[in-house]
């Protein structure tokens, strides 16, 4: 994991503070997103932010509820061409090598918190679909890594991305996006190894908010969630 805790400069720091800025104008005028409780952010500790996954645009979009770098994991390979894995790393990517087994991964994760630093990490895994989180999409990823370096969950609902980029497709419409952010979820401690079914019930606490935000993010925009393309 090169240069994951490495302290930004002051020159990568204003940086990205440039582009963290482009792209914030850039989402309020297209997306015109609105952010639900801000204020349940840790302003100085670390946390994972778990926003829920409908759309291609929840990373970029997502990033903008806070202007503090938060770090996300990258596939290795993304950071083969110097300059844009430069820029990877700048905007808080940082590389875990293709085939590593998950348990390593994690512990990279664990590291990033114990930096110091924020993490996104989307529960669901991988882009899903409809207006309800379903319990056998969830990964136990992010609850784990709360649950060993003792920092908490923020859940986070996203509201409009699914719409404005739809399955399958590479247009980008100009939809109104609101992220909504719930409180956070403290994990319990525990003494040595973490019990399986502490993980078990904390990603099922996970879930259920997530489920209350992403109600809410639906409510505020007037539509459910987009629901699985049907098969032609």
């Amino acid at each position: 994991m090169r240069e994951m805790g490495r302290q930004m400069t002051w020159v990568e720091r204003a940086t990205y503070r440039f582009f963290w800025t482009l792209l914030w104008l850039i989402c309020k005028v297209y997306f015109r997103f609105k952010v639900v409780g801000g204020k349940n952010l840790p302003k100085e500790e670390p946390y994972i932010l778990s926003p829920v996954h409908r759309s291609y645009l929840d990373t970029p979009v997502g990033g903008m509820v806070t202007a503090r770098r938060q770090r996300f994991l990258g596939k290795e390979a993304m950071w083969r061409n110097r300059p844009f894995g430069w820029f990877l790393s700048l905007v808080g990517g940082f590389p875990v090598e293709r085939g590593t087994a998950d348990r390593a991964a994690l512990r990279a994760c664990q590291e990033v918190l114990e930096l110091g630093d924020p993490l996104v990490m989307f529960p669901e895994g991988t882009r899903r679909s409809g207006p309800i989180i379903k319990a056998e999409e969830m990964h136990a990823g992010p609850a784990f890594v709360a649950l060993r370096a003792g920092v908490p969950i923020v859940p986070m609902g996203m509201a409009g991305t699914d719409y404005s980029m739809r399955p399958g497709s590479s247009m980008i419409k100009p939809v109104k996006v609101y992220m909504v952010l719930g409180e956070p979820l403290y994990p319990p401690t525990f003494e040595g190894r973490v019990p399986r079914q502490a993980v078990t019930d904390f990603t099922e606490e996970l879930r259920q908010a997530m489920q209350v935000v992403f109600d809410e993010a639906q409510r505020l925009a007037g539509r459910p969630a987009l629901p699985e393309p049907e098969e032609n």
